[in-house]
């Protein structure tokens, strides 16, 4: 996401000759002047008008089966050849679309069964509520851009009595991580990208359309499984990473001007 060392000096170091002391305060008084301009530049925080939410475990605690639910659909040779050659993980709806109709149509239900088990055990993730509680206070704008379908989406709002507008599920053409739903928000709040945070638990969801959108990207990755050298050489990296919404939450106050 986005040192200085100390050194003992000798009795004789500090001994200097008179005509090498004019030079050395201005030296030292010229240093002082860059951090004083270097600390006054990095005390400016950047704007942030609205915060963009991934559904599934970022705001829900994660229950779906990914790796089941995908050799269910691909058969398990094909899922762990692409997984070998996809560190950043695999978007299922690409290769469904490149299906035939009949092959569709099944891995959709496929995914629909997976989803239907997923809504039945939904829990909200810890810190989410706290997290909105502070955004409204703030009048922080909130949306949702989810490849889940909008019947979890309306679920979520329901179950939960929590309000994100727009809320973007699968339904919204292109889904992420295309730029587009993201850019829909952007413009649907009348706020720059570069305005708008992006938080979700996916570096080739979440992150990806944060990316390509302009926005700032924050990863939620609560067991470090992004640390893995793995993932050192994905194409598009967090500005931020965080383990829980409650550091998100602190992130946002420390290092952010929050005006709506």
């Amino acid at each position: 996401m986005p040192l200085c060392t100390s050194s003992s000096l000798q009795p004789h170091n500090l001994m200097l000759n008179s005509h090498l002391q004019p030079l050395t305060r201005a030296l030292f008084r010229s240093k002082l002047t860059t951090m004083s301009n270097q600390s006054t530049s990095s005390s400016i925080k950047s704007r942030i008008r609205g915060v963009v939410f991934d559904m599934d475990g970022t705001l829900t605690v994660p229950v779906i089966d990914f790796p089941a639910m995908y050799k269910a659909i691909l058969g398990k040779d094909q899922y762990f050849s692409i997984i070998a050659s996809s560190p950043s993980g695999i978007d299922i709806l690409h290769y469904i679309e490149q299906m035939t109709p009949d092959n569709q149509q099944k891995a959709y239900q496929v995914i629909a069964d997976f989803e239907k088990l997923g809504m039945d055990q939904l829990q909200i993730m810890p810190g989410a509520q706290d997290l909105c509680s502070f955004l409204n206070s703030r009048n922080i704008r909130r949306g949702i851009i989810t490849r889940n379908v909008k019947s979890a989406v309306d679920f979520f709002h329901e179950r939960f009595g929590m309000s994100f507008s727009p809320a973007l599920s699968r339904e919204f053409r292109p889904y992420k991580p295309d730029p587009a739903p993201l850019l829909h928000i952007c413009s649907t709040w009348g706020v720059e990208p570069n305005e708008v945070i992006m938080i979700g638990d996916s570096l080739k969801d979440d992150v990806a359309c944060g990316k390509r959108a302009g926005a700032v990207t924050c990863l939620l990755d609560e067991t470090g499984r992004y640390d893995s050298p793995k993932y050192a050489d994905v194409e598009h990296k967090p500005d931020y990473k965080v383990s829980s919404l409650a550091q998100f939450h602190s992130l946002l106050e420390s290092n952010f001007d929050l005006t709506p």
